[in-house]
């Protein structure tokens, strides 16, 4: 019989053990470093995360980033996994309703996550726990050598430019819907210097932006003032965080479905569909509040 730990009482090398050999049958694994840099950008709290022991191992576990989401404290699934040997006994499912009542003590008000929407099987059980869809997103994923933005010539008087977080200035109305966790501001602070940044500047004035992780190739934003639109300063700036992916993949994840424009703009810059995810969330409480 499994025992229900949080993720504390594990040292640091033991969970990177768990996660490799629970993902290591997934098309893309990662090494220790990518590991630890995507559980630092996800808010992952190991006090507020937990896992299932048998045999003298972690086999299952749900490591929980904690922040703010819509307004609300929240619980966000960084990585769930289970050894293969120990899948079909309904670990996972017991790892996560044993962990809500800590949650909630906590003041967690809402559990997000995404899920593959291939994943049948898993969107069943999450649907099955009271979880709810919330967003549809797709993702992009492909060799670097294959990006090619087209070339762009910018009108007069627009510099392309490296900057600093604190000179972006105010984008949310570039935005035609809100960054998923992973690709939020609060994610992205929590480590800058992983980070590069390059804008668009009308005078001093930013009118569009790109952000990449280069070590992961992760573009996390990517937006063009509606004012600024179809005169390819997008793919100028696509073509900038091109220029400093260090990674052998380029990847743009979680982008809405709704947002038929940023797909086209993909497509046709060589960033291949790959697939789409649900964002879902479960309310902790009866008093939750939703909204942007």
């Amino acid at each position: 019989m499994a025992k229900i730990i949080s993720l504390s009482e594990l040292s640091s090398d033991e969970l990177f053990e768990a996660f490799s050999a629970a993902f290591s049958d997934y098309e893309i694994t990662l090494n220790r470093a990518e590991h630890d840099k995507m559980l630092l950008r996800r808010g992952f709290n190991p006090e507020l995360s937990f896992g299932a022991i048998a045999d003298g191992r972690l086999v299952s576990f749900t490591c929980n980033g904690i922040g703010f989401y819509n307004g609300n404290l929240t619980a966000y699934d960084t990585g769930t996994g289970t050894l293969k040997e120990y899948r079909g006994k309904g670990l996972a499912t017991e790892v996560f309703k044993e962990s809500l009542p800590v949650l909630k003590k906590a003041g967690i008000r809402q559990y997000l996550l995404e899920v593959l929407q291939h994943n049948q099987p898993a969107v069943k059980v999450y649907m099955n726990l009271g979880f709810k869809v919330t967003r549809e997103f797709n993702y992009f994923v492909t060799d670097r050598q294959n990006v090619q933005p087209p070339v762009a010539k910018i009108p007069a008087g627009l510099n392309i430019s490296e900057i600093k977080f604190n000179e972006l200035g105010d984008v949310y109305d570039f935005w035609d819907y809100a960054p998923s966790w992973q690709n939020s501001f609060d994610a992205i602070l929590r480590k800058p210097e992983d980070f590069r940044v390059f804008a668009a500047m009308d005078g001093g004035r930013t009118v569009a932006y790109g952000i990449i992780e280069p070590e992961s190739g992760d573009i996390t934003q990517l937006a063009v003032h509606p004012e600024y639109r179809r005169v390819k300063i997008g793919s100028a700036i696509l073509a900038k965080l091109v220029s400093v992916n260090n990674h052998s993949h380029l990847k743009l994840i979680n982008s809405e479905v709704h947002c038929a424009a940023l797909t086209a703009f993909c497509e046709s810059a060589g960033l291949s569909f790959s697939g789409k995810q649900f964002e879902m969330i479960l309310p902790l409480d009866e008093d939750v509040v939703s909204g942007r």
